[in-house]
């Protein structure tokens, strides 16, 4: 693992190695206040490359518009570099173009890369969402699978399997709303579980019966949210 990370650290340095050899052999130490701002744009852009996947919530490198950011990321790198070499070629007196030519780049790159932060935030919090909306539903079902299997009784377990039936049926999709039906249903069945480890016959009807209309219930009002 330590020798990954540093064949990591060594191949993303060498862009930095390279460039900086030639640009003292070729150039010396001796600049201009024009040729060192366009020299530490060029680094400035070849970070922002390296950080900008760290930027992003999770570990999809796609955003929601179809566009990878690191691929973003890179072209602002290389147009700054690009920019920034040109002005070190040119070696003006007056600093001030290449200042503000760095700078307008570098924020229409920010604000870019702030759309794309809020955009992705946006996206991975309703993934997050969608992910607790399936797992109830599914939390559900796997329990009720499980309590099938050790019900003897048929009356009692034909019973259960109406409740397996209308949760499979259920929409996955939820709505902030009906969290207190919801939490109604987990509890229910924690109950119906308690009840069929007693071998409890009736309470196991009467919990399944309860489960079935107030599953009914949360679907009839998810029907009306929508």
């Amino acid at each position: 693992m330590k020798n990954e990370i540093l064949l990591w650290i060594i191949l993303k340095s060498i862009f930095l190695i390279i460039f900086n050899l030639i640009f003292f052999t070729l150039g010396g130490f001796d600049h201009k206040t024009s040729v060192w701002i366009s020299y530490g744009f060029i680094h400035f852009a070849y970070f922002l490359l390296l950080l900008t996947p760290r930027l992003t919530r999770g570990e999809k490198s796609w955003t929601p518009l179809g566009f990878p950011l690191y691929l973003i990321a890179s072209a602002y790198f290389f147009v700054a570099f690009f920019i920034g070499v040109i002005f070190i070629l040119l070696s003006l007196d007056n600093y001030t173009v290449p200042l503000l030519a760095q700078i307008c780049y570098a924020g229409f790159y920010g604000g870019l890369l702030v759309i794309y932060m809020i955009v992705n935030e946006y996206t991975a919090g309703s993934e997050e969402e969608r992910h607790v909306q399936i797992s109830y539903v599914k939390e559900a079902i796997v329990k009720i699978q499980g309590l099938l299997e050790s019900i003897g009784d048929k009356e009692a377990k034909k019973k259960v399997e109406r409740v397996y039936d209308a949760l499979y049926s259920s929409p996955v999709k939820s709505h902030p709303d009906l969290a207190y039906v919801e939490n109604r249903i987990l509890q229910s069945i924690r109950a119906l579980e308690d009840a069929v480890c007693a071998g409890n016959k009736d309470s196991i009807i009467a919990l399944a019966g309860s489960l079935e209309v107030t599953i009914n219930e949360r679907n009839g009002l998810l029907k009306n949210h929508n």
